[in-house]
């Protein structure tokens, strides 16, 4: 089998996550500039077998779309015509942040270790791949 890969996009940042071959496993991968997202995620699938891509659906609590969902599909639609081979999916992120947040408080992780906002980007990536692979089964 191949990996899942999840995204957690942002305006700056984003957070990479990506499964076990046997798609059991969530694990965090990166946090990477979003600048750079298209050439690392070119690289990544260049030594990596990879099934699929589920990326974060921005909503707002009331479901209604956030600011920041017209960037993530400008980004789905580069990549849908740059791979075809390996399909996109949206999956709703609605609060893997404050899940993550919520995990590194959990974790016993200091205030300087809980404001860093590239393990909060890693670890919604985590979240929202564990949710999207739970959900399959």
């Amino acid at each position: 089998m191949a990996r899942i890969l999840s995204i957690d996009y942002g305006k700056k940042r984003t957070g990479l996550a990506v499964s076990d071959p046997l798609q059991l496993i969530a694990g965090g991968l990166a946090t990477v500039p979003t600048a750079t997202l298209f050439d690392y995620l070119t690289q990544y699938l260049s030594h990596e077998d990879v099934e699929c891509i589920v990326i974060g659906k921005p909503l707002q609590p009331n479901g209604q779309p956030s600011e920041n969902l017209q960037r993530v599909e400008q980004f789905v639609n580069r990549w849908r015509k740059a791979f075809p081979q390996v399909p996109i999916e949206y999956y709703d992120e609605r609060y893997t942040s404050v899940l993550a947040h919520q995990a590194i408080i959990d974790a016993g992780l200091r205030r300087k270790a809980r404001q860093d906002k590239a393990l909060v980007d890693e670890i919604s990536a985590t979240i929202l791949l564990e949710d999207y692979l739970r959900a399959r089964k």
